[in-house]
């Protein structure tokens, strides 16, 4: 079983508990809803569903960051869930993450970086990218979004399940 659900955060402050409500996200977050919270996006497509409930990120990212002297900790660039020892990137679209007792979400696609990033701290939105020389495509590194499927209270150090979708994978895509 990977590691678990190291840190829950919210609006960027680390937090004891967080409450995923089914169908909307973190009880409390500014992008929990059942359409569209995002600001940018609310102006031309407000009637879409949310398929960025949840932010999940790995905290391997912040080990990595680091080592080029960024300082980053959990939720300070607007996760609402920080994991460790779970391949974030590398899971398909659909795959389901049972978190805690309760909470269930389901993976939707690829967090697309925002240039507020930069606000946070100089230069620290290049580091979100990588490009992959074979294929000259860029990877997005900044963690993934998630609907929330089953209602549940997480804490720090839950552990987190992760149940594959049938048979065909289809690559996680920018959401």
């Amino acid at each position: 079983m990977p590691d678990a659900a190291k840190t829950s955060a919210v609006s960027g402050t680390a937090r004891t508990l967080s409450s995923l409500l089914a169908g909307l996200g973190v009880e409390g977050d500014v992008h929990a809803g059942e359409t569209i919270r995002h600001q940018f996006r609310m102006t031309y497509e407000p009637d879409l569903p949310n398929l960025r409930q949840v932010h999940l990120m790995h905290e391997e990212l912040f080990e990595e960051l680091a080592l080029k002297g960024f300082e980053v900790s959990a939720g300070q660039l607007g996760e609402n869930i920080t994991t460790r020892g779970v391949d974030l990137l590398g899971l398909p679209t659909g795959s389901l993450l049972r978190l805690g007792a309760d909470a269930a979400i389901e993976v939707t696609g690829l967090r697309n970086p925002c240039s507020k990033i930069n606000d946070f701290q100089t230069g620290l939105l290049g580091e979100m990218f990588a490009l992959d020389p074979l294929s000259d495509e860029f990877t997005f590194k900044c963690g993934v979004m998630a609907v929330v499927r089953q209602t549940g209270t997480i804490r720090p150090d839950d552990p987190v399940v992760v149940e594959l979708p049938a048979h065909p994978h289809r690559a996680l895509e920018r959401v």
